[in-house]
């Protein structure tokens, strides 16, 4: 669901003109003028060359911190009223932000349109959610883990794609306008298929179906929801279904706060990687992208063939582990070589941690209440990756590299210590290995 932004991704220099026209006093201007004296209080120079990195960042955090605003509302609403009808209304406001962004003439509408999208997105927590209704307790991980390698492929694949369109002369000549339009053409298509193929999985809506007496064909309800809902026990008295009580092994705040606490420090390391590349290697944005590139190739086959066979919490820790030794490292590399084996850590670390607590939040939700409890974790994400970029860089420029990631690594060590003595397998989850993955049930993102 979320190619299309990896694309973005590639427009990021598309500002320059707007820049080039910010000599007025422009909203872009103002903004310009805080980021230089952001950069202008520490006393390492920044290169001018990080002025649209650093923009970038700053919407980068802007959209984050309106999704987590937003995601636990969009969750509920999930709950309420289907995850068919809450995916379809996101995907609406998807569509307008694009839109917006197409039409932008000025910053001011490209910024409105980065405000919309981040309160209307919902894609990436509903799939989740979709994808908790569609599998059991068996399953969970693994198609958690499907998920991941949908994501991963879409960042691999993603910026490559931009890559090669900005050599085309008709999108070197017009770059900002071809990367909003190839984004409107991705996401107007997929919010086709979403409506013509797109069951609900809800389980009380699938429920509901049941009792006014339609098919499951007539309904659109897949094979997996429908196996699941076989045996629930309807009252037809009032049409409402019994639904268990969820017993709990983790608190949803502690679940909150780990993913909160991960993706602080791991945001952080991840917007600063450039900044440390160039320093040392003199990195361009090319050698940046195999870089990025060769991550989520290693992150995506470690997903298919590693961590939807692992328990959901055993996942979590290698991950954990795997960033601590990556930060640590990077603390100290003068290699390139150093360079791919911390990349090689942090691809285990993609591969496996937000993957593993999805799936545990899922399994201390009952199934009218996921949609909410996965807003809320995502929430909690992203405000952790909304604050990191700015606290890490600022570490980063203020005390220099080696202070920067050995903080960051002292960070992670709390989190693993939270996660190796705070966390619990959920009960009715011990010993599972989560290996079975329906093929009719795979998710597409």
């Amino acid at each position: 669901m979320d190619s299309q932004l990896t694309v973005v991704v590639q427009s990021l220099e598309a500002p320059e003109a707007f820049s080039s026209s910010a000599k007025s006093p422009t909203l872009l201007a103002h903004i310009l003028t805080y980021l230089n004296a952001y950069k202008s209080s520490f006393a390492k120079p920044i290169d001018s060359r990080y002025d649209i990195v650093l923009l970038g960042g700053a919407l980068g955090s802007l959209f984050s911190l309106l999704q987590a605003l937003a995601s636990p509302i969009i969750g509920t609403l999930s709950d309420k009223y289907g995850r068919r009808t809450a995916l379809l209304c996101s995907m609406t406001g998807n569509i307008l932000s694009v839109l917006l962004w197409v039409c932008a003439t000025d910053f001011r509408t490209f910024l409105l349109s980065r405000v919309v999208g981040g309160l209307s997105e919902g894609n990436v927590q509903l799939a989740i959610a979709i994808a908790t209704d569609i599998s059991d307790e068996k399953q969970r991980g693994a198609t958690m883990a499907l998920v991941g390698i949908c994501f991963s492929i879409s960042f691999t694949f993603g910026p490559a794609l931009g890559a090669w369109l900005s050599t085309i002369s008709t999108v070197q000549a017009n770059p900002f306008a071809t990367a909003a339009g190839f984004s409107l053409f991705l996401i107007v298509t997929e919010t086709i298929y979403l409506y013509l193929y797109l069951p609900e999985t809800l389980p009380s809506k699938v429920a509901e179906g049941k009792i006014n007496g339609a098919t499951a064909e007539a309904n659109g309800i897949t094979k997996a929801a429908k196996e699941k809902n076989d045996g629930a026990k309807l009252q037809t008295t009032n049409g409402e279904r019994n639904i268990k009580k969820q017993g709990r092994t983790n608190s949803h705040f502690l679940l909150n706060l780990t993913h909160l606490s991960f993706i602080l420090f791991f945001s952080g390391m991840e917007f600063s990687l450039p900044f440390m590349t160039y320093d040392l290697f003199g990195y361009n944005s090319a050698r940046n992208g195999r870089l990025l590139g060769f991550m989520g190739l290693v992150a995506s086959i470690l997903q298919g063939g590693v961590t939807r066979r692992l328990p959901p919490l055993l996942s979590v820790r290698i991950g954990v582990v795997s960033c601590l030794a990556a930060l640590f490292l990077l603390a100290r590399i003068n290699t390139v070589t150093g360079l791919y084996v911390a990349s090689s850590l942090l691809a285990v670390t993609t591969a496996t941690v937000v993957t593993g607590l999805n799936a545990l939040s899922s399994f201390e939700a009952g199934e009218d209440e996921r949609g909410g409890k996965l807003g809320n974790l995502r929430s909690w994400g992203q405000l952790g990756r909304g604050l990191g970029p700015l606290l890490f860089t600022s570490v980063y420029w203020w005390a220099g590299r080696e202070v920067a990631y050995t903080i960051g690594g002292t960070g992670v060590l709390g989190v693993g210590l939270l996660v190796l003595f705070g966390l619990k397998t959920p009960s009715g989850a011990e010993g599972v290995k989560v290996k079975d993955v329906k093929g009719a049930d795979e998710v597409e993102l």
